[in-house]
């Protein structure tokens, strides 16, 4: 797959659809590499006529892993914060240094803006795009996250755990189970998951292709040292489309209401039996509510 440099950093990349059409960049979640997306979703994007950009996040996948930095723990961040501390000037990077990453993308691919939809953390990762590089964003999608304000509703314990379990050995067999695990603590409605035996390959298949557990822990000390950034929503002026599941006890339904409360204008949609995943019965129903957002928002042309 192609790779290109982009804010001091190497990035792994694919592109599905037209070059001539809008380009529109999909940013994955915690720990999660670019071959995660279904692939139906990513054809079914470029069928509606955009040029369809995944990549790795930095320290995942094969994008360049940040091997001589080591976060402090989740622990110490969490105590620094509620000391005062300033832990965002103690972490290897921020959000906003993936935001960073996902503008020069835009840049380097001979993009002027982009559609961007991020899911979890790369929603987070999006709506700072929007907030600290607004030039590069032409309409934004959040999917399954937050606004980033500690007051809301905390994840379910069970979910959290499942989230951040480290299997005592670190083989294929025991990650693919952690992940049927984690499917089950916060993923969508059984109706609609995905089979414990997809899941558990996707699983097997993403090890085999990068393994990085210290990526994973720098990237988790980023979600947690970023600086809230909740009270500057109310600056977005791109069209908002925000998404979110009925049963995600991860990232509840109540933070993705919030960042379209704060977003002026920002469309709410929650959508039943929907949890933090994304299994294939979900993509007909995330494409017949994000094409006709873009078609209003942001129309086929050049980019």
């Amino acid at each position: 797959m192609p790779r290109v440099s982009a804010n001091g950093i190497e990035i792994e990349y694919a592109e599905t659809g037209s070059p001539a059409d809008p380009l529109m960049l999909l940013v994955s979640g915690f720990s999660g590499q670019m071959t995660r997306w279904p692939d139906a979703f990513v054809h079914g994007l470029a069928d509606a006529g955009r040029r369809v950009v995944v990549f790795d996040n930095r320290d995942i996948g094969l994008s360049t892993e940040l091997t001589d930095s080591v976060p402090p723990s989740p622990q110490d961040i969490v105590k620094g914060i509620a000391s005062g501390e300033p832990v965002h000037e103690q972490v290897p990077y921020l959000l906003d240094d993936m935001a960073a990453d996902a503008a020069a993308l835009i840049e380097a691919l001979g993009a002027d803006t982009a559609d961007v939809l991020g899911v979890s953390m790369g929603g987070m990762i999006v709506q700072l795009l929007a907030l600290n590089h607004p030039e590069r964003v032409r309409a934004l999608i959040p999917v399954m996250t937050t606004s980033g304000d500690p007051a809301l509703p905390p994840s379910d314990p069970v979910a959290i755990e499942a989230l951040t379990n480290v299997p005592p050995e670190r083989t294929p067999e025991a990650i693919a189970e952690q992940a049927v695990k984690s499917a089950a603590a916060y993923g969508s409605h059984p109706d609609i998951r995905n089979s414990d035996d997809d899941i558990r390959a996707l699983s097997k298949a993403a090890l085999a292709r990068s393994d990085r557990p210290m990526g994973v822990a720098r990237q988790y000390a980023a979600i947690l040292a970023q600086p809230r950034w909740h009270e500057r929503l109310a600056d977005v002026t791109h069209p908002t489309l925000v998404l979110h599941g009925d049963v995600d006890t991860l990232i509840k339904p109540a933070a993705g209401e919030d960042i379209a409360r704060r977003i002026p204008h920002a469309e709410f949609q929650l959508i039943e039996k929907w949890g933090h995943d994304m299994p294939n019965a979900m993509v007909p129903v995330l494409l017949n509510r994000i094409v006709p957002f873009l078609g209003r928002a942001a129309p086929s042309g050049p980019a």
